[in-house]
């Protein structure tokens, strides 16, 4: 439960942003199926049990990929260093559960075919339950 409500609260998180959703097209939880691109959806996600004695708790990693056309390596870098900011911003407090830590884990740059381009980022975020 706390996987579903996190991804649903980092999508609304990340389409909240003016500078993002004026760049993209489109900010999903799956990729989308009629967007072109640039468009950012959740790749990937998986959790594992971080409760406490007293409190359940998940460790949810979630890969976040971006998709863009074009050789303008700059402009993609561009938006990957507003999603990151975004993402760091997130506050601790959600419906359902509280933020204790959220880290950068890695990132995965690849040339496409048809000029386009991708960039995966993977996060871990560490939940309590509120």
């Amino acid at each position: 439960m706390m996987e579903s409500t996190l991804r649903t609260a980092l999508v609304d998180w990340l389409k909240s942003d003016p500078q993002l959703s004026a760049a993209l097209n489109d900010v999903t939880e799956e990729a989308p199926s009629r967007s072109a691109p640039p468009w950012l959806g959740i790749a990937a996600s998986a959790s594992t049990d971080w409760s406490t004695k007293g409190t359940k708790g998940r460790e949810v990693r979630i890969a976040i990929e971006l998709h863009t056309r074009g050789d303008a390596a700059d402009e993609t870098a561009s938006l990957v260093s507003l999603i990151e900011n975004r993402i760091e911003a997130l506050t601790a407090a959600q419906t359902g559960f509280h933020l204790v830590t959220s880290q950068f884990l890695r990132a995965r740059a690849e040339q496409r075919p048809r000029n386009t381009r991708a960039v995966l980022l993977e996060y871990r975020f560490r939940l309590l339950a509120a």
